[in-house]
């Protein structure tokens, strides 16, 4: 019931990061001193995931190399004496198997994940899709990955948000399980009004799919801002009684997709870093300081 595929869907512009995006993919920023898509990796192959399918645009490459060997860098460091460097530098190609697929338009999410089709294995009965612009809570993958093994079909993942929010987000009409924090679905929307809502549960970056998301996804039309929503053919497997739940975490949504939230992240882990966290943490109870005053 576990996966060995996830899919990152990595295209987008990153228009919020401009101009930096210009040249630098928003996957690659350093959260200190490791990037998202890394961040995302990490928690794919600890949820025993052993390949993951960047889908990326033209001109994007740079996000598939950062999992390549640079083997000139490891050799000056290694020559230099910088272990811990060296060994940051060869984390990430030892970590999974990276390959690409190419989103050639901004079609949405929903064609995102369906341009990483061809590079299925014939045995993918299930895949992830990680949003690398969200950090979840450890262990929300296994969490999944148990309740599909009870439940069978596909799972994904929600928070609750303030319903004046619902307009951002795709939500769930769900109904209660005996387990409080699992819901069994029953349909979903793609940025309601909030009065026509369904629910306050938002769906969050992770998901974990059923193969029959891929001719659901051949068989929606364009939606909510004129794209294919990922959302719709979520919805279309639930209508031809595909099973589908979320597991509701209930921490803090961690949100990289903006510069606000990025840098929120940020500091959070650095100041659970043990090399800059305790200069960081003198620093800002002293800059605190200075503001009351």
């Amino acid at each position: 019931m576990s996966f060995r595929t996830a899919i990152v869907p990595a295209a987008g512009l990153g228009t919020r990061f401009l101009p930096t995006t210009k040249s630098v993919p928003k996957e690659l920023l350093p959260v200190v001193d490791t990037p998202a898509i890394e961040l995302v990796a990490i928690e794919a192959a600890r949820a025993g995931a052993d390949r993951l399918v960047i889908v990326t645009s033209t001109g994007k490459e740079a996000v598939a190399d950062y999992f390549r060997p640079a083997p000139e860098l490891e050799a000056t460091l290694e020559e230099r004496g910088k272990t811990d460097l060296l060994d940051a530098v060869r984390r990430a190609p030892n970590l999974i198997a990276a390959e690409t697929a190419i989103q050639d338009e901004p079609k949405g999410l929903g064609h995102a994940v369906g341009c990483a089709e061809p590079n299925l294995r014939p045995d993918d009965d299930v895949v992830a899709v990680l949003l690398p612009d969200d950090l979840v809570p450890a262990g929300t993958l296994d969490r999944m990955i148990k309740v599909r093994a009870e439940h069978g079909g596909s799972v994904l993942c929600a928070f609750d948000v303030p319903r004046d929010e619902v307009g951002a987000y795709g939500v769930f009409d769900v109904v209660d399980t005996d387990d409080e924090d699992v819901k069994r679905v029953r349909g979903m929307v793609e940025k309601p009004e909030p009065d026509q809502a369904p629910s306050t549960l938002a769906a969050v970056g992770r998901y974990l799919l059923d193969r029959a998301i891929f001719d659901a996804l051949r068989r929606i039309t364009p939606g909510a801002g004129g794209e294919l929503q990922l959302t719709d053919a979520v919805a279309l497997l639930i209508a031809e009684d595909h099973p589908v739940h979320v597991v509701v975490h209930g921490g803090e949504r961690r949100d990289l997709g903006h510069p606000v939230g990025f840098l929120k992240v940020a500091v959070d882990f650095a100041l659970q870093h043990p090399e800059y966290g305790p200069e960081l943490d003198g620093w800002l109870r002293a800059r605190l300081r200075a503001r009351v005053q």
